[in-house]
């Protein structure tokens, strides 16, 4: 049994039930020996969904976020009704890196099957907002932003996909710039960072150090170090943004 059925029989939480659950139970009983009845029986077998009650051992909230970055990845790669070869190559090298060669092919083929399903974007963010961390959703939405910017541009439509996921979310406005401001440091001047500390240009010095403060305490890696070493590894490249985005004001300075 691959990671990902592993994961789908051997301790998933909140995305057993719900949009999500639904969306990857249908794909992977369509594409393998699982049936739809035995996913039922799992569903039966595991805890209420419907109460906010419930607790996840720390591996079931890794594989919660496993499975929810899948369908997530399918909603902002179609976005703008094209997958180019850049997103996935992007995408594959995601997989290798975190769950190696087995379970990259497995989630492929899940992927490829999400690119070909309905995807009700504002039910399946809004099972997120209701079951993950408010630092495990930034760490999403970074990554969904990562996707994104696969082929070195950010397409309008994918952009909105992604904004309406973030609002679904419950992400503050802030938020939802600061970390597209990352993706943006090549633009050429400073503006960008300003965006990346949530500060409005021509900040004091004494603001720019207080909101790297800040910024730093809440994109640090550990943060999200319930979702496994990879996440922690991912989460690197937000809190260096953010501190090149305070490197470059107060150089400025």
């Amino acid at each position: 049994m691959g990671i990902f059925k592993t994961i789908l029989f051997g301790g998933l939480g909140f995305t057993l039930g719900g949009p999500i659950g639904m969306i990857v139970g249908v794909v992977i009983a369509a594409l393998s020996d699982v049936g739809k009845t035995d996913f039922g029986k799992a569903i039966d077998d595991g805890s209420s969904f419907g109460g906010k009650t419930r607790h996840f051992t720390r591996q079931q909230t890794a594989n919660d976020f496993k499975v929810a970055l899948l369908v997530m990845f399918a909603a902002v790669m179609k976005a703008d009704g094209q997958v180019v070869k850049s997103e996935l190559t992007v995408v594959k090298r995601f997989l290798l890196k975190n769950y190696g060669e087995e379970g990259t092919l497995e989630a492929l083929k899940i992927l490829k099957a999400l690119l070909n399903t309905s995807i009700d974007v504002d039910a399946v963010s809004k099972q997120c907002a209701e079951n993950m961390s408010y630092s495990t959703r930034l760490h999403l939405l970074h990554l969904l932003y990562s996707i994104a910017d696969a082929d070195g541009k950010i397409d309008p439509s994918e952009k909105a996909v992604i904004n309406r996921i973030a609002v679904g979310m419950e992400v503050t406005m802030a938020d939802i710039q600061s970390i597209a401001a990352m993706f943006h440091s090549s633009q050429g001047d400073n503006s960008w960072a300003y965006s990346v500390l949530e500060l409005e240009q021509g900040a004091s010095q004494d603001e720019i150090k207080k909101a790297y403060r800040r910024m730093a305490m809440k994109y640090h890696p550990d943060k999200v170090s319930t979702l496994g070493d990879e996440a922690k590894t991912q989460a690197t490249e937000r809190f260096r943004k953010v501190k090149e985005a305070y490197e470059l004001l107060m150089g400025n300075k």
